[in-house]
C-alpha cells in the first residue's frame, strides 16, 4: 500500500463534496489512446509492445478500475516490482507492470527492464539504461507516441515521439498540440502556468 507523501494533493479530492463524481470520472479515463498513427500515453511504452498491444494492455487495467475488483486491487497497484514485462505475468503483478510502464516509465534497458529512481533529463541517463523511446527496434517506432510525465525532458518534437510535458508543475508552461489529421502536422499551443485559462463549456 502506498502512503500519502507531503507533496501529495489527493486529500483535497478525498475531502471534496463531489469526490465520488471526480473519482468515477477518473476511473473511466483511458490509459492509452490511438488517433490515426498517434499513440497517446501518460509516460511511455515498453519496447516490446506494439501500439495494438499497448491499447489491449491498457484496457486490461481500465476494466479492473471500472469493476467491483477495484477495492481489492488498489492496495497492490503501486510498487517497483516487477519491473519488466513478461507475457507470463498474471494477476496484480501483471496489472502493476502495465501501470508502471504507462504512467511512470522514463528509462529502461533494451530488454525493457524499467528504472524508476531517475527523474532528470537525458544528460544524466543511468548506466545501462536509455530513454524508452531510444531503445533500438522498439515496436512503436512506426507510430508517433505522444506522452508527458517527464518535465525534466521538456518539449520534445521528433518524427516518432512528442513529449508535451513543458514543466507546468514547476511554474513553466502548459503545452498542447492541435493536430492536422491529414498529415500529422500540428499547431503548438503554449500558455504560462501563471496565466488564467478560461475554457468555454
Amino acid at each position: 500500500m502506498r502512503t500519502i507523501k507531503k507533496g501529495d494533493t489527493i486529500q483535497d479530492i478525498l475531502n471534496s463534496p463531489d469526490r465520488e463524481r471526480m473519482i468515477d470520472w477518473l476511473r473511466h479515463q483511458h490509459m492509452a489512446l490511438q488517433w490515426e498513427s498517434i499513440l497517446m500515453v501518460h509516460a511511455g511504452v515498453l519496447p516490446q509492445w506494439s501500439a495494438e498491444q499497448t491499447l489491449e494492455l491498457a484496457k486490461e487495467v481500465t476494466t479492473v478500475l471500472q469493476s467491483l475488483q477495484l477495492k481489492e486491487f488498489l492496495p497492490h497497484m503501486y510498487g517497483n516490482s516487477s519491473n519488466q514485462w513478461s507475457e507470463a505475468l498474471t494477476g496484480h503483478e501483471r496489472l502493476r507492470v502495465i501501470i508502471n510502464a504507462l504512467t511512470r516509465l522514463r528509462f529502461c534497458t533494451a530488454q525493457g527492464v524499467m528504472e524508476f529512481d531517475t527523474k532528470v533529463g537525458l544528460n544524466t541517463t543511468p548506466e545501462g539504461f536509455m530513454p524508452w523511446f531510444d531503445v533500438p527496434n522498439r515496436q512503436t517506432k512506426n507510430n508517433i507516441v505522444a506522452f508527458g510525465h517527464w518535465s525534466a525532458l521538456g518539449w520534445l518534437n521528433r518524427s516518432d515521439v512528442w513529449c508535451l510535458d513543458s514543466g507546468c508543475v514547476w511554474g513553466r508552461t502548459l503545452t498542447a498540440l492541435k493536430v492536422n489529421p491529414s498529415d500529422q502536422s500540428f499547431e503548438k499551443i503554449e500558455v504560462s502556468c501563471a496565466d488564467q485559462i478560461t475554457i468555454a463549456a
